[in-house]
């Protein structure tokens, strides 16, 4: 099985296959040993080169994040041979689409004006969390109706940031 995966903006290529009641897993082409156990709903332990983790996956309406330990990271899984992705990686996602939040911080620049045209995967916002910086991209190609945050501005988890039509 083949999988795109977004984690906080960064993309990767996943590639598992089931062998001898174990995985193999491939991310960006490289080999990773990892062993894993469903450990309760939404819950799963994970060994990866012989380094455990506890990943739990919090689901909403329209997001879904992916706690490691004490980080929250915004994720999202996309199967290529599905007709969602295949018109997600177009842009051709209908109707309005929010850009949220994916964890409290700081709004560090706009990169995009109101009523400017984005392409799908453009950047909108670049957001500080954790000392990190985030670029928020556009879900799909329209028009950026609306934008909710100037640079300065702090923000929480799920704060609407922008709006494209």
């Amino acid at each position: 099985m083949r999988y795109e995966v977004n984690i906080d903006g960064r993309s990767f290529r996943l590639e598992l296959e089931q062998s001898d009641g174990g995985w193999q897993c491939r991310l960006d082409g490289k080999e990773i040993g990892i062993d894993a156990v469903l450990a309760s709903p939404n819950v799963i332990s994970v060994l990866i080169d012989g380094k455990a983790y506890e990943i739990k996956r919090e689901q909403t309406a329209t997001d879904m994040h992916l706690w490691v330990g004490n980080g929250r990271y915004s994720a999202e899984l996309r199967d290529p041979r599905s007709l969602q992705a295949q018109r997600a990686k177009t842009g051709a996602a209908e109707g309005t689409k929010r850009l949220v939040a994916p964890m409290p911080g700081k709004i560090v620049r706009v990169l995009v004006l109101q009523d400017s045209e984005v392409q799908v995967g453009q950047g909108v916002v670049v957001m500080e969390a954790m000392k990190m910086q985030n670029e928020i991209k556009s879900p799909k190609k329209g028009k950026l109706q609306r934008v909710m945050v100037h640079e300065g501005d702090s923000v929480n988890a799920g704060d609407v940031l922008a709006v494209v039509e």
